[in-house]
């Protein structure tokens, strides 16, 4: 994500760390409802983690809601539109690549060109997502470029391992889901728990719905979204795993090593001692 004017507000760029052919940034957007979104253009191939809030994405590959946890893919050259129809702000972690660090990290083999905006929050990325999302607590040039070196690889094994999805979700259930979302991310006491209270829809209706927008279910978005809060806390937060666990909204330890394990392919504690992530192959 290059910097631009999203209506009446220009997000706010910090530059974590730099290399050759690579750079990553702290992309923080304060776009809302009222700011009219512009026409971009992707100088590099980027390739963006959602740290939190909601936006949509669209790009001449589609027309995606991004999430927290979801990957944003951008072609070098492409223009794209963020909007901010449904709430206000967003912040990304936005990793840049020229094509000669693309060619190189493919051996040679010319990089491939996404065919889908966004990769939704999928458990082969999990690892990699955290690990970013704690860079921006303790950014490291040295980890970072591992990092860089990671999703990009990653990124062009995604490009053809996702189908087109669906793109006629309406405006209405797009607004529903963003609400539902933003709830769970701000782990809001009062939002109600039944998906027929919370959508105003049949669950079933909902279920699909909310599949259809994020990617992924409700339960897995959640699920998701609270070992992704706690890896995070594990890499940044000397606390003990049984504190991480039950801030997290686990109701045991033992529940959250058995989740963890299934999510990350180690124990919390394992992953507390890694300084580097080493995700799991996308296939």
């Amino acid at each position: 994500m290059e910097q631009a004017t999203h209506g009446n507000q220009r997000p706010a760029f910090r530059s974590l760390a730099s290399g050759d052919g690579w750079a990553v940034s702290d992309v923080v957007c304060t776009a809302g409802p009222a700011d009219r979104p512009f026409e971009e253009q992707h100088s590099l191939t980027s390739v963006a983690i959602v740290v939190s809030g909601t936006f949509l994405y669209r790009s001449s590959t589609g027309r995606e809601l991004m999430t927290p946890g979801s990957v944003l893919l951008g072609n070098a050259g492409d223009c794209f539109c963020c909007g901010h129809e449904h709430a206000t702000g967003d912040r990304c972690v936005s990793f840049a690549y020229s094509s000669e660090f693309l060619n190189d990290v493919s051996e040679g083999k010319p990089a491939t060109r996404f065919r889908v905006p966004r990769v939704p929050p999928v458990r082969a990325l999990a690892p990699l997502v955290a690990g970013v999302v704690a860079l921006l607590s303790r950014p490291s040039n040295g980890e970072a470029e591992q990092l860089s070196l990671q999703l990009a690889g990653q990124a062009m094994r995604i490009a053809g391992g996702f189908g087109a999805s669906p793109a006629d979700a309406t405006a209405s259930a797009i607004a529903r889901v963003t609400r539902v979302i933003r709830m769970i991310d701000n782990d809001d006491a009062a939002a109600p728990q039944d998906l027929r209270m919370l959508a105003r829809l049949s669950p079933w209706h909902f279920l699909r719905t909310f599949e259809g927008i994020t990617g992924v279910t409700p339960h897995q978005y959640l699920l998701r979204q609270r070992l992704r809060y706690a890896a995070v806390r594990l890499r940044t937060d000397p606390a003990k795993v049984l504190d991480i666990a039950l801030d997290s909204g686990f109701g045991d330890v033992s529940n959250f090593n058995r989740t963890f394990w299934a999510e990350f392919g180690m124990s919390p504690r394992a992953w507390r001692s890694l300084r580097l992530v080493r995700p799991r192959p996308i296939w």
